[in-house]
């Protein structure tokens, strides 16, 4: 795979928090942006060099990044 990996930000769970992916490892559940930030820190993205709203790099699923 060229070019960024795909991170997938799943939909809201009932018990709140949103899964997120890289291929097919789990991040983690983020219950806000700080969270999903601090994912793709980890991950070894640079948060500042990140478009949240880039559906090239990350695949929001049942609502964007205002849905949590």
């Amino acid at each position: 795979m060229s070019g960024p990996a795909r991170i997938v930000v799943h939909p809201p769970s009932p018990s709140g928090g949103r899964r997120v992916t890289i291929r097919t490892e789990c991040l983690g559940v983020a219950y806000g942006l700080a969270d999903l930030l601090e994912f793709l820190a980890r991950a070894g993205l640079d948060p500042d060099d990140v478009r949240i709203d880039d559906p090239h790099l990350i695949e929001w699923r049942g609502g964007g990044p205002k849905r949590w």
